[in-house]
């Protein structure tokens, strides 16, 4: 209970509220210009998280985190461009709805399915979390190093459209891991003869350079591109009242426990994401809704469903990070980087170690969703004018924030460097459909596999069957195996099924 008491406090402190708020107002900005992504505002507000003791900044980060989903929402329903990839099975509905005028109704619908997946999600977290906690603190060196391949085998699931591409890309990361000192025995690997480079690439800057800066390179290419053809879209809706009344709160309120129970599942799967949960949403609102012909010109449910799927994923994907230090999807891969920062090892020792820290995160998780209602229906107005904003203002501001956020971690001109070059490299990945998730997966989860690999080694002497004769151990490789393969076998396998039907259905003939 004191450290119940004790959490309270550090949350609603001034500073830390503030903090929340700020974030949770950026996050919305963020998610409702089109082109900037949920990671990219992360991404770019990491760097302040030095200048924070605590959970301050962590928290900062959960309010982006909660805003920026929602705030894509505002962009779908007014002009049919999505803000974030979570917000495209918004659009279906959403538009068509402020198209007839009703704009302000369809707002008032998302942000209260918004709200109330993030809280449903936190509620979920504070319950599985420590649960599933007091399961691993059992583990060792083994359990953690197949935790780790198993991290990094979902880099398949938060691949582009290549799962070839996405291997590419999560050994990119693991060899970006590697650079520096060896966590054994201290010996330099490939640093060049590099004082800079005998302490690693550092993290925050690529982060910040793989999600912040190349989008605000695509972003310039893109005004550009607009300004040449002319075809610059213009927000144009009336936007009357917002709040919803009774009767759609009674009919959307099942849609919005089902939707949130299953975003919060999906987000606790690592490598899914608010994308496949919004779509997955919609579609079982529209099989269990009694007017499925509604969906696509209007429906009520159709824009309540995925908002409320894709909000309470935040929660589920931190259950995963929390509990086990994987991370569900990618922004919290990039959250992750915050609690390095602050010195707090992820993983079941966590909760016992750290229980006031765990305990902030828990109200902090539900502040922010609550503050992103409030904030949402305030000043639902104000934030549709944020679309005005030019993106040759916004782009300079992106690079120069960019710029200071990498010099800020270690005053250094050369982590400037690293972030801009890094910036490059995500572009023209970027270009060529490659994922940055799996290069962030590879960078954080390489050295986790790595040093507790050669521990498990040494506590066997060498003998490499300890970690198949560990129950635990033997399972998350085995998962980790299967999550592998089966992108790839998965095709193959439903198409000899298919033909083998269709042999069946000639041969009954």
């Amino acid at each position: 209970m004191n450290e119940v008491l004790e959490a309270l406090f550090i949350v609603f402190s001034l500073e830390t509220v503030s903090m929340i708020l700020l974030g949770v107002l950026a996050g919305i900005i963020i998610g409702a210009l089109p082109g900037l992504t949920v990671n990219m505002g992360i991404a770019l507000l990491l760097p302040l998280t030095y200048s924070f003791q605590g959970m301050t900044g962590i928290l900062l980060l959960l309010g982006v985190y909660c805003g920026a989903v929602y705030g894509g929402s505002i962009t779908a329903i007014l002009i049919s461009t999505p803000g974030t990839p979570a917000s495209a099975a918004t659009v279906l509905d959403g538009y068509p709805m402020a198209k007839k005028g009703e704009a302000g109704r369809a707002l008032g619908l998302s942000t209260l399915a918004s709200m109330f997946g993030g809280l449903f999600s936190t509620v979920a977290l504070v319950m599985i979390a420590p649960m599933l906690a007091k399961v691993a603190t059992g583990f060792s060196a083994p359990e953690y190093f197949a935790l780790a391949v198993f991290g990094i085998s979902i880099i398949t699931s938060v691949s582009s459209q290549s799962i070839i591409k996405g291997l590419i890309g999560g050994a990119l990361g693991l060899f970006i891991a590697t650079i520096g000192l060896d966590p054994m025995t201290s010996g330099m690997r490939f640093t060049f003869d590099s004082i800079y480079l005998m302490g690693g690439i550092s993290f925050i800057p690529v982060l910040v350079g793989l999600f912040a800066f190349s989008q605000g390179l695509l972003s310039f290419e893109e005004d550009n591109r607009e300004r040449l053809v002319g075809q610059v879209k213009k927000m144009k809706a009336n936007i009357t009242r917002i709040l919803p009344t009774w009767l759609d709160f009674k009919r959307v309120l099942p849609t919005y426990i089902r939707s949130s129970v299953i975003g919060t599942g999906i987000g606790a799967v690592p490598g899914v994401g608010g994308d496949i949960a919004s779509f997955i949403a919609y579609n079982e609102a529209k099989r269990w809704s009694k007017h499925p012909e509604e969906f696509g010109h209007g429906s009520p449910e159709g824009v309540s469903a995925p908002e409320a799927g894709a909000n309470s994923v935040a929660g589920g994907a931190m259950v995963p990070l929390m509990t086990l230090g994987i991370p569900g999807d990618g922004a919290t891969a990039i959250i992750m980087g915050a609690f390095m920062v602050q010195g707090l090892a992820l993983g079941p020792q966590l909760f016992t170690d750290h229980p006031v820290e765990v305990n902030s995160i828990f109200i902090g998780l539900f502040a922010a969703n609550l503050f992103m209602g409030i904030m949402g229906f305030m000043g639902m107005r104000l934030f549709a004018r944020v679309m005005d904003v030019p993106r040759r203002v916004l782009v300079p501001v992106i690079f120069i924030l960019c710029s200071v956020g990498a010099y800020a971690v270690n005053h250094s001109m050369t982590d400037v460097f690293v972030m801009m070059g890094s910036g490059f490299l995500a572009y023209i990945m970027i270009k060529l459909e490659f994922s940055m998730s799996p290069i962030v997966i590879g960078i954080i989860l390489g050295p986790m596999a790595e040093s507790n690999l050669r521990r498990a080694l040494m506590m066997s002497e060498g003998d490499p069957s300890v970690l198949l004769t560990r129950p635990i151990c033997a399972t998350f490789l085995v998962i980790a195996l299967l999550t592998l393969l089966l992108p790839i076998v998965g095709p193959k396998i439903k198409s000899f099924l298919r033909v083998r039907k269709a042999a069946r259905g000639q041969a009954s003939k």
